[in-house]
């Protein structure tokens, strides 16, 4: 980046960061449980319930194909305040017009801001990083992430002083992030090359073929993330469990990321990342699978999503520090726009995936289907050899 700060002003600029990341994770973790409780109310279908919770992601996967040119074109400030300020728009006319086609529309919006913010700040934490301290940076990153995406849905009990509540106090809390944003951050651009000139033509399918077992973790994040979130209210209301319930078992899947993000980092450092996701990816798919089988008992379930997402929920974050490692400098950004394109693909899969297992009337489905896919790529891993490794700044 072109601009040099000195460390003190670095340090509040990635703080900074990590509480826009926060807000996105919290925007994510609120809206998908509780419009998925509406909905399931109003007697919508579990598909088209998921349809409904994926347009979020087809907002953000949008955003996603011209994130690296807008960036570069307005630089990152503008385009976090601009993802910022079209997320708080959209919550409040999610109140104003309860409409579930209105809805879509407004999710593909807040897709559209989260991935903007997200995008953002997370290739800012990237570039702003060194070889010393990336994983640590990425590793904290990812779990302001989580901690956002685990209090969302600690929301759903403000639905008893009304419907209005959640995504007003969500609101506020965007417009307090948006002018801190605004009088502290600098509107700087990302550099196009070390030497300033374009990046080589083919830098996504360069990215994607030196490091596509490190680019894949994203979809199985996006994919877990999204489907838990969207299918599990239903799953929950459907096999017998209480709001109450389903609001106390959903956050244990972010604190599970929580409780482990740094271990499997320090792990990661240590034993190898390839080594690590692999039997993070093992274990967690078998916890996963598992779940149907605790039925409703409550303790079993909540230790299984908790281990599973603690094992899991680090995947994004651990796939894009194995990335940084394995892949030249000037590829980041475009293994960034990959990761982001694999994420809301997943994103986007999840819920429909869920949502259709579930309309056959296989409710534990969607964690067979969950679990299988982690154990899959686990032994992809096999196949998957570095061909390059740059050295790393």
């Amino acid at each position: 980046m072109a601009e040099v700060v000195n460390p003190r002003q670095g340090r509040t600029h990635y703080f900074i960061l990590i509480a826009v990341v926060v807000a996105a994770g919290l925007s994510q973790g609120l809206l998908l449980p509780v419009l998925a409780i509406f909905l399931e109310r109003m007697g919508i279908s579990s598909s088209m319930n998921g349809l409904n919770a994926a347009a979020l992601y087809v907002g953000s996967f949008a955003m996603t194909l011209v994130a690296e040119r807008v960036l570069g074109w307005v630089g990152f400030k503008k385009l976090i305040v601009s993802g910022l300020v079209l997320v708080m728009l959209s919550l409040v006319a999610f109140l104003l017009i309860p409409s579930v086609a209105v809805w879509f529309v407004l999710r593909v919006l807040v897709g559209i801001g989260d991935s903007a913010l997200h995008y953002a700040a997370q290739l800012w934490v990237l570039m702003m990083s060194t070889a010393k301290n990336r994983g640590r940076s990425i590793s904290f990153y990812g779990m302001s992430y989580g901690l956002g995406f685990s209090i969302g849905p600690l929301g759903i009990p403000l639905l008893k002083y009304g419907e209005a509540v959640p995504f007003l106090i969500l609101a506020v809390l965007f417009l307090f992030i948006l002018l801190v944003v605004l009088f502290k951050l600098p509107n700087l651009k990302p550099e196009k090359s070390e030497n300033g000139e374009q990046q080589p033509g083919g830098r996504y399918l360069k990215s994607y073929r030196l490091a596509w077992f490190a680019l894949i973790p994203a979809f199985l994040y996006g994919y877990m993330e999204a489907g838990i979130n969207s299918n599990f209210p239903v799953y929950g209301l459907r096999s017998g469990f209480t709001l109450g319930e389903i609001s106390a078992l959903l956050p244990f899947v972010g604190i599970g990321g929580l409780l482990l993000q740094l271990p499997l980092g320090i792990w990661s450092d240590k034993f190898g990342r390839k080594r690590v996701l692999t039997i993070a990816g093992i274990v967690g798919g078998c916890c996963f699978l598992l779940i149907p089988v605790a039925g409703t008992n409550f303790w079993a379930i909540l230790v299984l999503l908790t281990l599973a997402g603690g094992l899991v929920g680090s995947f994004f974050s651990l796939g894009l520090a194995y990335a940084a490692d394995i892949l030249p400098r000037v590829l980041l950004p475009a293994a960034n726009v990959v990761a982001s394109f694999h994420f809301n693909a997943g994103s986007i899969a999840g819920p429909n995936a869920g949502g259709a297992i579930m309309e056959t009337g296989w409710n534990g489905g969607i964690f067979v289907l969950l679990g299988g896919l982690y154990i899959l790529f686990a032994c992809t891993g096999l196949w998957f050899k570095v061909k390059s490794v740059s050295p790393q700044k």
